[in-house]
């Protein structure tokens, strides 16, 4: 396990229109790459927040991923974020992993935002999901999944090691909900004793919705590393410590006394 460089893209998001999108973003990685480890990108990257997915939804075997492949070989980094795709009919909010020998793994979001309507054009994952990179352990959620502490909860293995060490959320989060953002963002770290990020777009939809951004890099004690200014586009990055983050475990080790648990989704 060595320590782990990340890169983490604050950005806007021009509505509907993924190669635009996809333009901007490859030039941003390309001016930030700096030898990083893993790139972050957001939720839903090229096209927004869906209404309706139908229009802009990519088969799995899509130009994006072919666009990932390509930028994930070039920099030499692991690339993720989120984008809508097709299933027969169906949609999933998923996240695509991709790396740079063009292999790739993916995680469906799991809590749609029922509020909003998402329920009604994207199909709700099912399963979680162990990431391993240079002898991390990461776990990928997507935006609203923040919300529900179950289903990002850090366990111990049955050779008392973590299940994982590092937790990223990437999102299309409003700003009107800005504070829960920030503090659950730091209740998942400490809780979780994990490193942490939270990677929002920042911008305004057409429908009206603002995007803070605020996005943040946290440590396994909450304290946040890195943070992206509120509105404004920006590169965030840091270096990850593993010696740290076992030497705080060992010393501090809550994971002992966590409470075991089964998950059952609905």
């Amino acid at each position: 396990m060595q320590d782990l460089k990340v890169l983490c893209l604050q950005t806007n998001i021009v509505w509907d229109d993924p190669q635009k999108n996809r333009d901007l973003l490859g030039i941003m990685i390309l001016n930030h790459v700096e030898d990083h480890h893993l790139i972050l990108l957001p939720e839903t990257f090229t096209t927004g927040f869906p209404d309706f997915p139908s229009f802009t939804a990519e088969k799995i075997n899509g130009v994006t991923l072919e666009w990932m492949a390509a930028l994930s070989q070039k920099t030499g980094s692991v690339i993720a974020g989120s984008l809508l795709i097709e299933h027969s009919g169906s949609h999933t909010n998923t996240m695509i992993w991709m790396r740079p020998d063009g292999s790739w793994e993916q995680y469906a979001k799991r809590h749609v935002f029922s509020m909003a309507g998402e329920h009604e054009v994207i199909s709700k994952g099912t399963e979680q999901m162990i990431i391993e990179l240079n002898g991390w352990r990461i776990m990928p959620m997507i935006c609203y999944d923040l919300r529900f502490p179950v289903w990002s909860k850090n366990r111990l293995a049955e050779d008392r090691t973590y299940n994982y060490d590092l937790l990223f959320y990437i999102a299309n989060w409003p700003g009107i909900r800005a504070y829960p953002w920030k503090q659950l963002l730091i209740a998942r770290a400490i809780e979780n004793l994990s490193y942490t990020i939270g990677l929002n777009r920042v911008g305004r939809d057409p429908n009206g919705i603002y995007y803070s951004g605020d996005s943040m890099i946290i440590d396994f004690k909450g304290k946040v590393i890195e943070q992206g200014e509120e509105g404004k586009e920006r590169a965030l990055t840091a270096e990850l410590s593993c010696k740290q983050l076992s030497e705080f475990r060992k010393k501090f080790n809550v994971g002992a006394d966590w409470d075991e648990f089964e998950l059952k989704g609905r």
